[in-house]
Protein backbone atom coordinates (compact mmCIF):
# COMPACT_ATOMS: atom_id res chain seq x y z
CA UNK A 1 0.00 0.00 0.00
CA UNK A 2 1.76 3.00 -0.97
CA UNK A 3 -0.61 5.46 0.54
CA UNK A 4 -1.99 5.26 3.85
CA UNK A 5 -4.27 7.47 6.09
CA UNK A 6 -3.55 5.22 8.89
CA UNK A 7 -1.00 3.67 11.35
CA UNK A 8 -1.57 1.20 14.40
CA UNK A 9 -0.43 -1.87 16.11
CA UNK A 10 -3.39 -4.49 16.43
CA UNK A 11 -1.64 -6.56 19.79
CA UNK A 12 -2.46 -9.39 21.78
CA UNK A 13 -5.34 -10.71 19.26
CA UNK A 14 -7.80 -13.20 20.43
CA UNK A 15 -9.65 -14.93 17.41
CA UNK A 16 -12.60 -17.52 18.02
CA UNK A 17 -14.77 -18.48 15.24
CA UNK A 18 -17.23 -20.86 15.05
CA UNK A 19 -18.45 -22.95 11.25
CA UNK A 20 -22.24 -21.78 10.43
CA UNK A 21 -24.45 -22.07 7.59
CA UNK A 22 -23.98 -19.68 4.70
CA UNK A 23 -27.74 -19.21 4.61
CA UNK A 24 -27.93 -17.66 7.70
CA UNK A 25 -24.78 -15.57 7.20
CA UNK A 26 -26.51 -14.21 3.77
CA UNK A 27 -29.65 -13.34 5.43
CA UNK A 28 -27.85 -10.74 7.75
CA UNK A 29 -25.36 -9.24 5.29
CA UNK A 30 -26.34 -6.39 2.72
CA UNK A 31 -27.53 -6.08 -1.18
CA UNK A 32 -24.27 -7.40 -3.23
CA UNK A 33 -22.20 -9.40 -0.31
CA UNK A 34 -22.62 -12.99 0.16
CA UNK A 35 -20.92 -15.38 2.63
CA UNK A 36 -17.56 -17.15 1.85
CA UNK A 37 -17.43 -20.49 3.10
CA UNK A 38 -14.83 -22.70 3.77
CA UNK A 39 -14.64 -26.33 4.45
CA UNK A 40 -18.85 -26.22 3.24
CA UNK A 41 -19.48 -23.70 6.17
CA UNK A 42 -19.46 -19.91 6.60
CA UNK A 43 -17.82 -18.42 9.78
CA UNK A 44 -18.54 -16.02 12.41
CA UNK A 45 -15.56 -14.46 14.54
CA UNK A 46 -15.28 -13.06 17.72
CA UNK A 47 -12.38 -11.09 17.71
CA UNK A 48 -11.10 -8.94 20.38
CA UNK A 49 -7.53 -7.00 20.73
CA UNK A 50 -5.67 -3.88 21.55
CA UNK A 51 -5.11 -0.90 19.25
CA UNK A 52 -2.13 0.76 20.12
CA UNK A 53 -1.00 4.09 18.74
CA UNK A 54 -3.56 4.66 16.35
CA UNK A 55 -2.66 8.19 14.25
CA UNK A 56 -3.02 9.66 11.07
CA UNK A 57 -0.48 9.62 8.58
CA UNK A 58 2.92 11.54 9.82
CA UNK A 59 1.87 11.59 13.38
CA UNK A 60 4.47 10.35 15.43
CA UNK A 61 4.01 6.97 17.46
CA UNK A 62 4.04 8.15 21.17
CA UNK A 63 0.98 10.94 20.19
CA UNK A 64 -1.38 7.76 19.07
CA UNK A 65 -4.08 6.57 20.58
CA UNK A 66 -4.67 3.15 22.24
CA UNK A 67 -7.03 1.13 23.51
CA UNK A 68 -9.37 -2.33 22.99
CA UNK A 69 -11.47 -3.39 20.46
CA UNK A 70 -13.91 -6.46 20.35
CA UNK A 71 -16.24 -7.26 17.06
CA UNK A 72 -18.46 -9.79 15.59
CA UNK A 73 -17.06 -10.74 12.12
CA UNK A 74 -17.89 -12.95 8.87
CA UNK A 75 -16.20 -13.06 5.71
CA UNK A 76 -18.09 -12.35 2.03
CA UNK A 77 -17.24 -12.06 -1.16
CA UNK A 78 -17.92 -8.52 -3.38
CA UNK A 79 -19.53 -7.44 -6.27
CA UNK A 80 -16.62 -6.25 -7.28
CA UNK A 81 -14.93 -9.73 -6.98
CA UNK A 82 -12.85 -8.58 -4.31
CA UNK A 83 -13.06 -10.57 -0.53
CA UNK A 84 -12.59 -9.52 2.69
CA UNK A 85 -14.59 -8.46 5.98
CA UNK A 86 -17.69 -7.62 6.83
CA UNK A 87 -18.15 -6.45 10.66
CA UNK A 88 -21.61 -6.91 12.43
CA UNK A 89 -20.20 -4.97 15.71
CA UNK A 90 -16.99 -3.04 16.67
CA UNK A 91 -17.12 -2.35 19.95
CA UNK A 92 -14.33 0.16 21.33
CA UNK A 93 -13.42 1.93 24.37
CA UNK A 94 -12.80 4.79 23.14
CA UNK A 95 -15.81 7.59 22.72
CA UNK A 96 -13.97 10.17 20.29
CA UNK A 97 -12.56 7.43 17.96
CA UNK A 98 -16.08 5.43 18.13
CA UNK A 99 -17.30 9.51 16.78
CA UNK A 100 -15.24 9.45 14.12
CA UNK A 101 -15.52 5.97 12.94
CA UNK A 102 -19.19 5.89 13.03
CA UNK A 103 -19.36 9.68 11.22
CA UNK A 104 -16.85 9.59 8.75
CA UNK A 105 -16.19 5.65 7.87
CA UNK A 106 -19.91 4.54 8.73
CA UNK A 107 -18.52 1.62 10.61
CA UNK A 108 -20.90 -0.31 12.87
CA UNK A 109 -18.45 1.11 15.78
CA UNK A 110 -20.02 1.22 19.61
CA UNK A 111 -18.64 2.51 22.81
CA UNK A 112 -18.05 0.03 25.58
CA UNK A 113 -16.38 0.16 29.01
CA UNK A 114 -13.51 -2.24 28.55
CA UNK A 115 -11.28 -3.28 31.06
CA UNK A 116 -8.37 -5.00 30.09
CA UNK A 117 -5.16 -6.84 32.16
CA UNK A 118 -1.80 -8.49 30.08
CA UNK A 119 0.61 -10.47 32.20
CA UNK A 120 3.64 -12.40 31.06
CA UNK A 121 5.93 -11.79 28.40
CA UNK A 122 4.95 -11.40 24.49
CA UNK A 123 5.47 -14.94 23.43
CA UNK A 124 8.72 -16.24 21.27
CA UNK A 125 8.77 -19.16 18.94
CA UNK A 126 8.34 -22.22 21.45
CA UNK A 127 6.53 -22.24 25.13
CA UNK A 128 6.25 -22.53 27.37
CA UNK A 129 4.23 -19.26 27.22
CA UNK A 130 3.70 -16.78 30.20
CA UNK A 131 1.42 -14.27 28.67
CA UNK A 132 -2.40 -14.12 29.58
CA UNK A 133 -4.74 -11.41 28.66
CA UNK A 134 -8.09 -11.00 30.47
CA UNK A 135 -10.63 -8.86 28.96
CA UNK A 136 -13.89 -7.76 29.72
CA UNK A 137 -16.14 -5.21 27.72
CA UNK A 138 -19.67 -3.85 28.38
CA UNK A 139 -21.09 -2.19 26.07
CA UNK A 140 -22.29 1.89 27.02
CA UNK A 141 -23.41 2.71 23.63
CA UNK A 142 -26.72 4.75 23.99
CA UNK A 143 -30.06 3.25 21.82
CA UNK A 144 -28.27 0.07 20.78
CA UNK A 145 -28.69 -3.51 22.22
CA UNK A 146 -26.89 -4.25 25.21
CA UNK A 147 -23.48 -6.28 24.20
CA UNK A 148 -20.90 -7.92 26.45
CA UNK A 149 -17.62 -10.10 26.39
CA UNK A 150 -15.93 -11.39 28.76
CA UNK A 151 -12.95 -13.80 28.52
CA UNK A 152 -9.58 -14.72 29.17
CA UNK A 153 -6.99 -15.84 27.09
CA UNK A 154 -3.71 -16.61 25.72
CA UNK A 155 -1.22 -18.73 23.99
CA UNK A 156 -0.34 -22.33 24.12
CA UNK A 157 1.99 -24.30 21.40
CA UNK A 158 4.30 -23.45 19.18
CA UNK A 159 4.09 -20.32 16.65
CA UNK A 160 2.88 -20.69 13.03
CA UNK A 161 2.06 -18.87 10.23
CA UNK A 162 -0.74 -20.06 8.16
CA UNK A 163 -0.42 -22.10 4.92
CA UNK A 164 -2.17 -21.54 1.66
CA UNK A 165 -5.25 -22.83 1.55
CA UNK A 166 -5.86 -23.97 4.76
CA UNK A 167 -8.93 -22.61 7.12
CA UNK A 168 -6.70 -20.43 9.44
CA UNK A 169 -5.03 -18.71 6.51
CA UNK A 170 -8.75 -18.19 5.62
CA UNK A 171 -9.78 -17.06 9.11
CA UNK A 172 -7.04 -14.49 9.57
CA UNK A 173 -5.85 -13.56 6.34
CA UNK A 174 -8.01 -10.83 4.69
CA UNK A 175 -7.21 -7.22 3.91
CA UNK A 176 -10.37 -5.77 2.96
CA UNK A 177 -13.03 -4.71 4.83
CA UNK A 178 -16.80 -3.81 3.10
CA UNK A 179 -19.41 -1.87 4.78
CA UNK A 180 -22.72 -0.61 2.78
CA UNK A 181 -24.56 2.99 3.55
CA UNK A 182 -26.99 2.41 6.25
CA UNK A 183 -24.99 0.03 8.68
CA UNK A 184 -24.78 2.75 10.93
CA UNK A 185 -28.67 2.91 11.57
CA UNK A 186 -30.87 0.09 9.60
CA UNK A 187 -28.70 -2.72 8.11
CA UNK A 188 -29.36 -3.97 4.83
CA UNK A 189 -31.02 -0.72 2.98
CA UNK A 190 -30.01 -1.21 -0.22
CA UNK A 191 -27.29 1.84 0.40
CA UNK A 192 -24.53 1.66 -1.80
CA UNK A 193 -21.38 -0.59 -0.99
CA UNK A 194 -18.12 0.76 -0.11
CA UNK A 195 -14.78 -1.14 1.05
CA UNK A 196 -11.20 -0.10 2.68
CA UNK A 197 -8.04 -1.51 2.57
CA UNK A 198 -5.27 -2.39 5.58
CA UNK A 199 -1.93 -3.70 4.91
CA UNK A 200 0.76 -5.72 7.44
CA UNK A 201 2.59 -8.66 7.49
CA UNK A 202 1.20 -12.00 7.78
CA UNK A 203 0.00 -12.77 11.27
CA UNK A 204 2.17 -15.63 13.22
CA UNK A 205 -0.41 -17.69 15.06
CA UNK A 206 -0.60 -20.18 17.95
CA UNK A 207 -3.64 -22.14 19.47
CA UNK A 208 -5.10 -20.26 22.21
CA UNK A 209 -6.18 -21.45 25.45
CA UNK A 210 -9.36 -19.30 26.16
CA UNK A 211 -11.91 -19.52 28.81
CA UNK A 212 -14.84 -17.67 27.03
CA UNK A 213 -16.63 -16.69 30.09
CA UNK A 214 -19.84 -15.09 28.36
CA UNK A 215 -20.82 -12.95 25.57
CA UNK A 216 -23.80 -12.21 23.73
CA UNK A 217 -22.67 -10.52 20.58
CA UNK A 218 -24.41 -13.10 18.09
CA UNK A 219 -27.36 -12.24 19.91
CA UNK A 220 -27.09 -9.17 19.95
CA UNK A 221 -26.97 -8.94 15.90
CA UNK A 222 -29.61 -11.40 15.34
CA UNK A 223 -28.06 -15.02 15.70
CA UNK A 224 -28.17 -17.56 17.17
CA UNK A 225 -25.10 -18.40 19.31
CA UNK A 226 -23.69 -21.91 17.63
CA UNK A 227 -23.20 -24.76 20.74
CA UNK A 228 -19.60 -25.71 19.55
CA UNK A 229 -16.41 -24.95 20.68
CA UNK A 230 -15.00 -22.35 18.69
CA UNK A 231 -11.69 -22.76 17.07
CA UNK A 232 -9.54 -20.55 18.82
CA UNK A 233 -6.19 -18.59 18.57
CA UNK A 234 -3.78 -15.88 19.64
CA UNK A 235 -1.43 -13.64 18.08
CA UNK A 236 0.88 -11.52 19.39
CA UNK A 237 0.11 -8.84 16.68
CA UNK A 238 0.83 -6.89 13.81
CA UNK A 239 1.78 -3.42 12.70
CA UNK A 240 -1.41 -2.13 10.24
CA UNK A 241 -1.60 0.59 7.68
CA UNK A 242 -5.11 1.99 6.89
CA UNK A 243 -5.67 3.47 3.92
CA UNK A 244 -9.37 5.54 3.18
CA UNK A 245 -12.95 3.92 2.48
CA UNK A 246 -13.77 4.01 -1.49
CA UNK A 247 -17.41 3.28 -3.11
CA UNK A 248 -17.43 -0.16 -4.78
CA UNK A 249 -17.66 0.13 -8.25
Amino acid sequence: MERHYLSMGWRDALFAHWPVDAAVVDDRLPPGLTARTHDGSAWLGVIAFVMEEIRPRGVPAPLGLTFGEANLRTYVAGPDGGEGIYFFNLDAADRLSVGIARQFYQLPYYTAHMEIDRRGDVPGETGPHERTVDLSSHRAHAGVPDAYLDATYGPEGDRFRPEDGTLEQFLVENYRFYLAEGDVGERGDGGDLFYGDVAHPPWDLYEADLDLRSTNFFEANGFERPDTEPLAHYSPGVPVRADRIRRVD
